[in-house]
């Protein structure tokens, strides 16, 4: 017999909510990735937002306070756009996101009367570029499959190390990931039209395989029961189509379905209970449900929803936050551009409201875990052990307790640890999951961290450390946004760009006037374009400075905007003088020829405060300061046993920085010695280096590679270079070095390399975290370098903290890196500090030389007609949540009829009490007019 004739889901009806149960305030973002946006635990519901490009999530509650309403909240969680997410089946308030920043992150969420942490609880770094998936296992605790462009990762979150498998690379990007119901098999569909079923465990190569999807535009999968597979495409027509798939005979399907022909990605939701299918494609407005069988006819349509507003993604909400005495089997939450639309659907039952009907329901899997993820990689494989979704059966879930006060969180660590573990404000633990009463937590000593499985408790110094970095600094820039000004400033049409600069070379260089280029001709040749006349370039050829050899770097006097410094291959340095106006012919005599090295040289770096001093290094191994003004050499530095990668002044001038391939970082007093005052342990990789003094010359940052060839950022104390790195921050694998700009005023370091499309932005700390990741900007196609214009140049009106210029093939492109701020009439004092006039010298070369200091000397950025922030009217607070005890009060449906119609009798009145007018006494007869 057909089994579709027989289900008793056959007339599931979806309904969708009443408009003012919807969750509204919502303001999704349009993304390209391969995540849901929206996925959903039986008490928080997580959403893509469009805010600080896609780096932030929406939150909000599944069910609806005592007034019917859900708040939304926000929570920024990474620095670029957050491409999937996924809660933990064992944990309501734990959510794994993933990003373009190239980092997993864990999140312990709070009730949303609650402020929710800016810190996560644990960070993933997979060290393969952009993730586009992640995953929690379905029966371990601590377990994720993580898709990175090409190939999936399987991480234990107790070793954050590196992770336990690095399955065998696609054939092209991995467009979805899916774990088999029992946990044993994980499978993944790939834009080359590859179904792969792989065993971690066993191989990392897939142990099933097969060319068998129609096309290569965005497909998903995932599993059903006994062994199959489901997945949703596009067919050669461009129709989208849905299939079904023996996993153990992948080159055919068992049975497919056609769905019409549109554009949007087709997300597949299956729950395992009913065995009901949800379909809906990005940008449709209606939401499919079939029915899925082990035998023919397999897939069998069951309703078509048509909703008021496109979907941007769907989530099932878990089995347990079901309404089971209304017959509710699945419920399903639609994203759309501005709100969160509950679908529910129902079997149409008699007793509907009043009776339990326990065939709809069976036992449905439970939220203790299995195993640990150890466990399971040493070959286990058990099962969650599943529970009644009777009311009275099911188990009972404790409230998490309110936030409570430092003093009295010691209390409470003297408490269960299972009690710790419930409140998100206060645990010690980070990544502690409730557990049953059935599963009670186990300390690490036995076993290999606690019942979640993530890490182990950690110690009272560790504790400590956890609520400092809660409570301590958080960056006001965490938000910034970079853009790219308007077309009409740019510079377009340059022609023959040379993009072969040596590595220790910035590509080219700016001031507030003019850029100097590099260009791809025979002679060493460097073109010089106005700021202040933008647009298209002619097609013929422009007027260059013609050095005759091979251009190694080149800088601008930063107190003369018309003199160039050029280094050369032939181990020379050459001054150029620009005229007013800039360039209306080659120039081909330089105004200073000076020479002094015995091999070519790598970089030269001006004096920030000594008109007329410049430092050099090179292949001799030495490096050497002039003296503009005379046009000699003035000094010798030495100490050096390999390549210098990078120089860098001290901001008050005295003392010079290097870091070099022999592994070494250096601070010189030129004026004192010739030998380093310092030297310590740099950077393992040896591909390259920047260095860059921070913190008011308290530290020096450091840009490099690891011994695997990952960028990362150091930061070395100044007084003590010999302790090595005080910390560290892995940035992600790339050949090009990351070129730091460093902002004092702000403590903002920009960083960028030539050949990359994202600038990393970071706020450095003197203490503890040290860094602070800010959002990152992305530009449309590769760079060839960003340079920075001085601090004036920004439009303080706008925020802007920032100017940059950005060189492309053909273009240069001014970027603006603003702070998004409310009240923009008002100066914002606390973002600009009074700012260094470091484009007018301190002193001269000569005195410095001689043993004379000075400073630079500082100006207010604040317009005239501009009032501070600090000094703006205050408003009065806001209180933007209900308190906690409206969320955590729980209410019988007795008591909700009973305040329903209490308030229905007290607006309407008793019918008993005179009415109003009744009382009037009226007017006197001698009141009347005759």
């Amino acid at each position: 017999m057909n089994r579709f004739k027989t289900s008793k889901f056959k007339n599931t009806t979806p309904k969708i909510a009443k408009k003012d149960e919807w969750i509204n305030n919502v303001r999704a973002g349009s993304f390209a990735c391969q995540g849901n946006h929206i996925k959903a635990s039986s008490k928080l519901v997580a959403f893509n937002t469009e805010q600080a490009g896609g780096g932030m999530l929406g939150l909000s509650s599944v069910q609806p306070g005592s007034d019917g309403q859900r708040a939304v909240t926000q929570i920024s969680c990474h620095s670029d756009l957050v491409t999937d997410m996924d809660f933990s089946p064992f944990d309501e308030s734990l959510l794994a996101t993933c990003s373009v920043d190239e980092t997993v992150k864990l999140w312990r969420l709070c009730d949303l009367a609650q402020e929710q942490s800016s810190s996560p609880e644990l960070t993933l770094r997979s060290g393969q570029g952009r993730l586009e998936l992640v995953l929690f296992h379905p029966t371990s605790s601590g377990l994720l499959a993580v898709g990175t462009t090409k190939s999936a990762q399987i991480w234990d979150t107790n070793c954050q190390e590196a992770p336990l498998a690095v399955l065998e690379q696609h054939g092209d990007q991995v467009q979805s990931l899916g774990w088999k119901l029992d946990g044993s098999l994980l499978a993944s569909s790939c834009k080359d039209k590859m179904i792969r079923v792989f065993d971690p465990r066993a191989q990392l190569a897939p142990v099933q395989s097969a060319k068998s999807l129609q096309s290569n535009k965005d497909s998903r999968i995932l599993w059903t029961k006994d062994d199959f597979l489901l997945t949703t495409g596009f067919d050669t027509m461009r129709s989208r189509e849905v299939r079904l798939w023996d996993s153990r005979k992948l080159s055919s399907s068992l049975s497919s379905v056609s769905l019409g022909t549109s554009s949007g990605t087709l997300i597949p939701l299956f729950d395992e209970d009913t065995g009901l299918l949800l379909l809906a494609g990005m940008g449709n407005t209606g939401i499919d449900c079939f029915e899925v069988s082990s035998s023919e006819p397999f897939l069998s349509q069951v309703s078509h929803c048509l909703t008021d507003t496109s979907t941007k993604g769907i989530a099932l909400v878990p089995k347990l936050a079901l309404d089971v005495m209304s017959c509710e089997v699945v419920r399903v939450l639609q994203l759309t551009d501005s709100c969160i639309v509950p679908i529910s659907y129902q079997v149409p039952r008699k007793n509907s409201g009043h009776e339990f009907h326990d065939d709809l329901y069976p036992d449905t899997v439970g939220t203790t875990p299995a195993m640990s993820a150890e466990e399971w990689w040493k070959g286990g494989n058990k099962q969650v052990e599943r529970v009644s979704l009777h009311p009275d059966k099911r188990p009972k879930q404790k409230a998490a307790p309110a936030k409570q006060t430092p003093a009295k969180k010691e209390v409470a660590s003297g408490g269960s640890k299972e009690d710790q573990a419930r409140d998100c404000s206060t645990s010690s633990s980070p990544l502690s999951t409730p557990s049953s009463s059935a599963a009670p937590s186990r300390s690490p000593s036995s076993t290999s961290g606690l019942s979640s499985g993530f890490v182990p408790s950690p110690s009272p110094s560790q504790s400590a450390k956890a609520f400092q970095n809660l409570m301590g600094p958080t960056s006001k820039f965490r938000h910034i946004q970079g853009t790219v000004m308007h077309r009409d400033t740019h510079i377009t049409n340059i022609r023959g760009l040379n993009l072969t600069t040596p590595g220790e070379c910035d590509g080219f260089c700016v001031n507030r006037q003019r850029v100097a280029v590099p260009l791809a001709i025979a002679g060493g040749q460097i073109a010089v374009f106005e700021r202040s006349q933008p647009g298209k370039l002619p097609d013929t050829a422009l007027p260059t400075i013609q050095n005759s050899v091979n251009v190694a770097d080149f800088a601008w006097d930063p107190f003369d905007t018309h003199r160039l410094a050029v280094a050369g291959d032939d181990a020379k340095i050459r001054v150029w003088q620009v005229p007013e106006g800039g360039l209306k012919e080659t120039l081909t005599e330089p105004k200073i020829i000076m020479q002094g090295h015995t091999e070519k040289i790598y970089s030269i770096k001006f004096h920030p405060l000594a008109s007329g001093v410049l430092v050099s290094s090179s292949y001799d191994l030495t490096v050497r300061l002039w003296n503009l003004e005379t046009g000699k050499q003035v000094k010798v530095l030495d100490g050096h046993q390999d390549q210098v990668f990078g120089m860098a002044w001290s901001p008050d001038g005295k003392l010079l920085a290097t870091v070099c391939k022999d592994g070494k970082v250096r601070i010189y007093d030129p004026r004192k010695s010739t030998s380093p005052l310092q030297e310590g342990p740099g950077p393992e990789g040896h591909r390259g280096a920047r260095v860059v003094w921070v913190c008011d010359g308290k530290y020096l940052l450091v840009s490099g590679f690891d011994s695997r060839s990952e960028r990362g950022l150091y930061l070395y104390s100044a007084s003590s270079l010999s302790s090595g790195a005080v910390s560290s921050v892995p940035v992600n694998v790339s050949p090009s070095t990351l070129i730091p700009y460093y902002d004092p005023d702000t403590s903002v370091v920009i960083l960028t390399g030539k050949g990359d499309t994202r600038v990393y932005i970071y706020e450095i700390f003197p203490e503890d975290p040290y860094f602070i990741e800010c959002s990152s900007f992305n530009s449309p196609e590769p760079h060839k370098g960003l340079a920075f214009l001085p601090k004036t140049e920004c439009n303080v009106r706008d925020v802007e903290v920032a100017v940059g210029l950005m060189l492309t093939k053909t273009t240069i492109e001014p970027v603006a890196f603003k702070v998004p701020r409310v009240k923009k009439e008002f100066f914002q004092d606390d973002v600009y500090s009074d700012t260094a006039v470091w484009w007018e010298p301190a002193l001269t070369g000569s005195a410095w030389l001689s043993g004379s200091n000075g400073l630079h000397k500082k100006i207010s950025l604040k317009p005239k007609d501009m009032t501070p922030v600090s000094e703006a009217p205050k408003e009065a607070p806001v209180r933007k949540y209900l308190p906690s005890s409206v969320y955590l009060e729980e209410k019988t449906d007795e008591q909700k009829k009973d305040e329903l119609l209490n308030a229905m009798v007290a607006k309407l009145g008793n019918m008993d009490d005179p009415l109003p007018q009744e009382s009037f006494e009226g007017v006197d007869e001698d009141e009347w007019d005759d």
